[in-house]
C-alpha cells in the first residue's frame, strides 16, 4: 500500500536495536533510525520530540520501538486529522507487543499485523469493527473506495448496536468475513462505478473497474485534457473514484498533460505500445486509418481503455473529441489491479550518495533509492549503501564505463523501472549527471540513447560533495571563492586544464582538485603545484583528504611548498587554499585550516543591514 511506503524504525535505546534490524531487513524500503550513539544508520537524531514531530509532519509511517507514551506526549499537538495522519505504532523493546497508536485505518492495523508476524509478537488492535467484524469499513482493500468516509464511523456504530445490514453489489471482502445480508434492512453497504454520494445510512464504495483512455496532441494544454476526461465521466454518469487508472500509448509516456490528469484523479497513468493497442481493433468504435498511419494503430485512446481493461472489457463511453485531445472508458467486470495495467513511465534518478557515510546522505536520497526496483553504477558506490541496497537488482559497472553505466540506466528505465544511478559525492559534480544529460540531448544516430529511454522522468538527488566535506572536516577551507578543477587530461586537454590552473591562481581562488593522480597520470599536480606558487606563498595552506566518511578517513595539512605527489592518490582530494587562507593548531593537539571573509574589516565599521558580506545577502 502506498500509505505503508518508507516507514521509519525509530529506536532510543540499546535495548532495542536488535529488533529494530530485524523489522529493518524484513520490511522492504524502511529506514533505520537510531539516536545518537547507538551506531549507524539511515538517520541519526539526538532530540526524540522533535525528530518523531518532523516525521509525522511529512506523513511518513513511524514504527517507535519506545513506550507507548513518549510517542503520544511527543505527537499530542499535531493531531487533527485523522483522515490525513500517518500510520504511526508503538512497538515493545522486547518485540512482545505491537500498538497501532494512528492511522489505524489507513494502513497501521495492517502494518500491526504485519510487524507481529516478522519478531513473534502479538498486534494489539483496539478499533471496533475490527475486534467485532474483522472489518474496517472505512478502509476498504485495494479496489473499491469509500465515497463518503466520515459515515463510516456512525454506521459501524449501529451495527455494534445490532443494525442489520443490506449489501447492493459485488462486495466479496465484506461477504468474505460472513456478514449476512438483510433485504429489509436500513443500513446500506453499495457497491458501484456511478455517481453516488451514500449519506448517513448508505456508504458508497466505488469500485476500480474503469480505465479513461487518453490521446492528444504533443504539447496539449492540461486543461483541455482534463476538461475532456470530466466531460466524459460526467455525460455517462461515471464515478471518478472509479477510476483504476488513464491509459494511452506509449509514445505519449513523456506527455506532461497526460500526467497532469493522472493527478488531478488521483491515478497512475499507464502506457501501452502501439501493438497491444492495435490487438483491440475489433472492439473500437472509431477506428481511424489516418491513427493507424500516425502511430501504427487505429485508435489510441478506445483502444488503451480496452488494453486497460482487459480481455473481458467492455468499451462503454466511446471516443470524444476536443480540438486536441480524445478521451473513451472501457470497464471491466471487477476491480483492476493498477500494476497489471500496461506500464508506468520509467524513472531514472541519479543520486549522489555523499562522500559515504549514511548520516551525509540526505533523506531524499535514501528515499530514492528506497523506491527504485534496480541499482546502477560503480560497485564500490552500490556497496556503500550497505542495508539499504541488500535484495535489491543491481547492475555493477567498472571504472571506465561511465557511459556504458549511464547508457544502460537510462534504457532500463526506458522499459518502465525505477532506476536509481548511484553516484558518490554529488551526482552533478564531476559525476554521471552531465552525461545522463548529454545522452539525453544527443540524436540517436550521434550515439544517443533510444526513443523510449527519452521519455523516462529524471530526478537529481544533490549530495555532499567530496570537496564540502573536505573543508568541513579541515574547518572551513571553502570560506571564501573557490572553484574546482579536475586534473584528468582523458577527457579534456591538458592545455585547457593548464589554462585553468593559470586563471585560478591569478584570481587567487581557493582550488579544490578532483582526479589529482592516477597510476599512468604523476606530473600533474606537480606542474599544477609549480603554477600556484607563482600566485601564492609556500606556506599556503594545503588538505588531503581521503576516504572521507568512511573508517578509513584520513586528513594531512600540509603546505603548498611542501606538498607531494606521492602522497596522493585518486581516493584523495587535494584542497588548497588562498593567499589569505589561515591555520592553526586547537588544544586537544588537532588543526583548524580556513579562509576569511573579510569580517575582521568590519569590527570598527558602522553596522549595516544586508551588506555584501553579510549572511542577509546569502
Amino acid at each position: 500500500m502506498d500509505r505503508l511506503t518508507n516507514p521509519a524504525i525509530v529506536v532510543l535505546t540499546q535495548s532495542a536495536v536488535d529488533v529494530a534490524k530485524t523489522l529493518h531487513g524484513a520490511l522492504n524500503g524502511s529506514e533505520l533510525h537510531l539516536k545518537t550513539g547507538l551506531g549507524d544508520a539511515d538517520q541519526v537524531f539526538s532530540d526524540t520530540t522533535t525528530h518523531l514531530q518532523s516525521l509525522f509532519k511529512a506523513g511518513q509511517p513511524i514504527i517507535a520501538l519506545c513506550a507507548s507514551g513518549i510517542v503520544i506526549r511527543a505527537l499530542a499537538s499535531l493531531l487533527d486529522d485523522k483522515w490525513q495522519e500517518p500510520p504511526v505504532l508503538s512497538v515493545a523493546r522486547d518485540g512482545g507487543a505491537v500498538v497501532p497508536l494512528l492511522g489505524g485505518h489507513r494502513g497501521a492495523n495492517d502494518l500491526a499485523q504485519q510487524i507481529a508476524g516478522i519478531i513473534s509478537g502479538t498486534a494489539a488492535i483496539t478499533t471496533a469493527g475490527e475486534c467485532r467484524f474483522k472489518l474496517a469499513l472505512d478502509t476498504p482493500p485495494a479496489g473499491w473506495e469509500l465515497a463518503n468516509k466520515r459515515a463510516a464511523g456512525p454506521v459501524m456504530a449501529k451495527m455494534l448496536d445490532g443494525a442489520p445490514v443490506r449489501l447492493e453489489g459485488a462486495l466479496p471482502w465484506i461477504e468474505e468475513n460472513g456478514l449476512a445480508s438483510d433485504d429489509s434492512a436500513d443500513l446500506v453497504l453499495k457497491a458501484t462505478d456511478r455517481r453516488e454520494e451514500g449519506d448517513a445510512s448508505t456508504l458508497v464504495y466505488h469500485t476500480k473497474t474503469l480505465v479513461l483512455g487518453l490521446g492528444c496532441e504533443r504539447g496539449a494544454g492540461a486543461d483541455e485534457v482534463i476538461a475532456l476526461a470530466e466531460q466524459i465521466l460526467s455525460d455517462n454518469n461515471l464515478a471518478p473514484q472509479s477510476l483504476a487508472a488513464i491509459a494511452s500509448i506509449d509514445v505519449k509516456a513523456d506527455e506532461a498533460a497526460i500526467h497532469q490528469a493522472a493527478a488531478h484523479f488521483g491515478v497512475e497513468a499507464r502506457f501501452f505500445p502501439a501493438a497491444r493497442l492495435e490487438e483491440e481493433t475489433s472492439k473500437l468504435a472509431n477506428p481511424s486509418d489516418v491513427v493507424f498511419s500516425e502511430v501504427g494503430c487505429h485508435g489510441v485512446s478506445e483502444g488503451a481503455a480496452l488494453a486497460g481493461a482487459g480481455q473481458d472489457g467492455d468499451l462503454i463511453a466511446p471516443k470524444i473529441k476536443s480540438q486536441r485531445a480524445t478521451a473513451a472508458v472501457a470497464r471491466a467486470p471487477e476491480p483492476l489491479d493498477t500494476d497489471a495495467i500496461g506500464r508506468i513511465r520509467g524513472h531514472l534518478s541519479v543520486v549522489g550518495i555523499g562522500p559515504g557515510q549514511a548520516a551525509w546522505r540526505t533523506p531524499e536520497a535514501t528515499r530514492l533509492v528506497a523506491e527504485a526496483e534496480e541499482l546502477v553504477g560503480y560497485g564500490l558506490y552500490i556497496d556503500l549503501l550497505g542495508d539499504l541496497a541488500a535484495g535489491k537488482e543491481r547492475s555493477d559497472f567498472p571504472l571506465g564505463g561511465e557511459e556504458d553505466r549511464c547508457r544502460y540506466a537510462l534504457e532500463q528505465a526506458g522499459t518502465g523501472k525505477n532506476v536509481a544511478l548511484i553516484c558518490s559525492g554529488d551526482a552533478g559534480i564531476y559525476a554521471m549527471g552531465a552525461l545522463v544529460m548529454e545522452l539525453l540531448d544527443r540524436d540517436e544516430s550521434n550515439g544517443g540513447v533510444s526513443s523510449s529511454a527519452r521519455r523516462v522522468s529524471i530526478t537529481n538527488a544533490p549530495g555532499v560533495s567530496a570537496l564540502q566535506a573536505a573543508s568541513a572536516r579541515a574547518g572551513a577551507l571553502l570560506g571564501h571563492d573557490f572553484c574546482t578543477i579536475s586534473l584528468s587530461d582523458l577527457l579534456t586537454p591538458w592545455e585547457t586544464i593548464e589554462q585553468r590552473l593559470k586563471a585560478a591562481a591569478e584570481g587567487d581562488f581557493v582550488v579544490a582538485f578532483y582526479n589529482p593522480v592516477s597510476m599512468r597520470r604523476r606530473t600533474q599536480l606537480a606542474r599544477a603545484r609549480e603554477i600556484l606558487l607563482e600566485k601564492r606563498p609556500a606556506d599556503t595552506p594545503v588538505v588531503l583528504a581521503s576516504n572521507l566518511g568512511r573508517p578509513t578517513e584520513e586528513l594531512k595539512r600540509r603546505t603548498l611548498g611542501s606538498l607531494e605527489v606521492d602522497e596522493v592518490d585518486m581516493l584523495t582530494v587535494v584542497l588548497v587554499g588562498s593567499s589569505q587562507s589561515q591555520t592553526f593548531d586547537t588544544g586537544s593537539g588537532g588543526w583548524h585550516v580556513y579562509t576569511p571573509r573579510g569580517y575582521a574589516k568590519k569590527i570598527d565599521a558602522p553596522s549595516s543591514s544586508g551588506d555584501a558580506n553579510g549572511e542577509a545577502a546569502e
